[in-house]
């Protein structure tokens, strides 16, 4: 099977997030809640890494301000650090 060319693949952001509250769970309840599971698909977050209480999600570029916004209305302590388009940087 042939891989896809760069132009059909999703665009990723990746999102360090940092807080009390910062681990999969209350991540993934927190998008279900704000955009509900059609939003979630679209956004496909998946977790790259944990590192020293922080973790990496890597989310769909055109979704970004919709989790930006779930994390906010959660009330929950999830704090977004940093975004980048790439995950060395």
């Amino acid at each position: 099977m042939k891989p896809l060319k760069p132009s059909h693949r999703e665009k990723k952001r990746y999102l360090f997030i940092s807080g009390a509250d910062a681990n999969q769970k209350e991540i993934d309840k927190a998008i279900l809640s704000f955009v509900g599971i059609l939003g979630y698909a679209k956004a496909s977050p998946q977790l790259i890494r944990t590192v020293k209480r922080k973790l990496v999600l890597a989310i769909n570029r055109s979704e970004l301000d919709k989790v930006r916004a779930s994390f906010l209305l959660s009330g929950k302590d999830i704090r977004i650090e940093k975004v980048s388009g790439m995950i060395n940087k």
